[in-house]
């Protein structure tokens, strides 16, 4: 995974350059549609992919991404979909794009009625999160994960990461990734 938009889009400019079936207008051309997901980070290092497709003049849905571009429906990454699409908000955009496709017609990607689907069912479903957790310090993070594994040796990361904010903790996903490589590392 990259770690910056330099970083992506130079990944992305090398994935192209392996394989020429990877522009975006050209699939776009051939079907007549093309639905997009991408994070913030990836849709600014496919900018001029993106661009380019807009231009193309094929029903496009981008989900997530960056910015709006015009001649391309952006529907925005909604974290305060999260609870009633379930998972992780890494995983969100993609969910978004399952449920988008559920609002369309049969056979189409962009319609004035899925649309209204859309908007309606955001209308009922968006429910904004708000945490309460306390914050905790690396020592005491370190202290649940060998607390967690040696009570439940086969928990995953992200199962670990459920319980402790499950008890009212705060630690950020990639911060807890961190803290519990180098713990179960040590082990």
């Amino acid at each position: 995974m990259a770690s910056s938009t330099s970083q992506t889009a130079d990944w992305w400019d090398h994935l192209q350059r392996m394989d020429e079936s990877r522009n975006l207008s050209g699939i776009a051309a051939s079907a007549g549609r093309i639905l997009v997901v991408l994070s913030e980070t990836y849709a600014q290092a496919m900018h001029r992919d993106l661009l380019a497709l807009a231009a193309s003049g094929a029903d496009t849905v981008l989900i997530g991404g960056a910015c709006d571009l015009d001649g391309v429906l952006r529907i925005p990454a909604n974290a305060a979909l999260r609870n009633a699409l379930g998972g992780t908000l890494t995983s969100l955009n993609a969910r978004m794009a399952a449920v988008w496709l559920q609002h369309c017609t049969p056979g189409r990607l962009i319609t004035p009625a899925a649309k209204e689907r859309w908007t309606t069912w955001v209308g009922q479903a968006a429910c904004p999160e708000r945490y309460a957790r306390t914050p905790m310090s690396d020592a005491a993070v370190i202290d649940f994960i060998k607390d967690m594994k040696s009570r439940y040796p086969d928990a995953s990361r992200t199962r670990l990461l459920r319980l402790l904010r499950d008890k009212g903790m705060a630690c950020e996903q990639k911060r807890f990734a961190e803290l519990y490589s180098s713990t179960i590392g040590q082990r």
